[in-house]
Formats: structure tokens, sequence, C-alpha cells
């Protein structure tokens, strides 16, 4: 059962990769982690030299008696100060970033669209 899961948020975070993409933004996974990043090249090194990453999207998954809840938030235009109390999956050395803060003028019928084009792509 836990295989399971496991490979529903792998193929959530694969669609939304794609959708990313769509935008030349090229979204990754990170062992540990749950959710998609993006390196930035453009902020500091952390102390011991490597990549900055921000998280430009959360995955959420509940099972209850066979029954999924779960849903992806992309960020597409968030006021990012809101997220300046919250530490993403519990690591402090990476923000969170947005598609707009990525300097791309995206919009939610944007994404949707890419959503669109890319899912039977995931899931098919």
């Amino acid at each position: 059962r836990g295989r399971d899961v496991r490979a529903f948020v792998a193929r959530l975070e694969a669609w939304i990769i794609a959708a990313l993409a769509e935008f030349n933004v090229r979204g990754e996974v990170r062992e540990g982690r749950v959710g998609v990043w993006v390196t930035r090249p453009d902020k500091p090194p952390l102390p011991d030299g490597s990549p900055r990453e921000d998280k430009i999207a959360a995955i959420g998954v509940k099972l209850r008696k066979w029954i999924s809840f779960h849903g992806i938030s992309i960020n597409v235009e968030p006021d990012l100060s809101h997220f300046d109390g919250i530490v993403p999956c519990g690591i402090r050395d990476h923000g969170v970033t947005s598609l707009v803060d990525l300097g791309l003028p995206v919009t939610m019928d944007d994404l949707d669209a890419a959503l669109k084009a890319t899912f039977a792509k995931a899931f098919d």
C-alpha cells in the first residue's frame, strides 16, 4: 500500500514538473522532500557552497477507507512574504518561490492550460 501512495505522489510530482517545463522552468524532486523545487543560481549559495533551492509546488495526500483526498499547489503569484514564517518541508536552508517571482508573467489560466496539456503524459 505504501508503495502505491509513493508512486501516486511521484506521478503528481512528474505532472507538476511537466507543466512547469511548459514555461521553461526546471522543476526537480529531492530525496526526502515532497513537492517540487527549483534551483536558484540568482541567490547566494549555502554556506557549504551548494546552490539554494526554493519550493515552487506542494503536494498533500490523505487516504481514508480507500478514498484519496489529494491536492497540489503550484505558486503562481502569491505574496511570498506570507511564507516568511513557514519552513517548507521542515528545511530551513531553502525558501519558497513562484512563477512570477522567477520573472515569468504567468496567470492561473496559463497554468491551467499547461496542467491540462501535460496530464495525460503523467497519468496515461
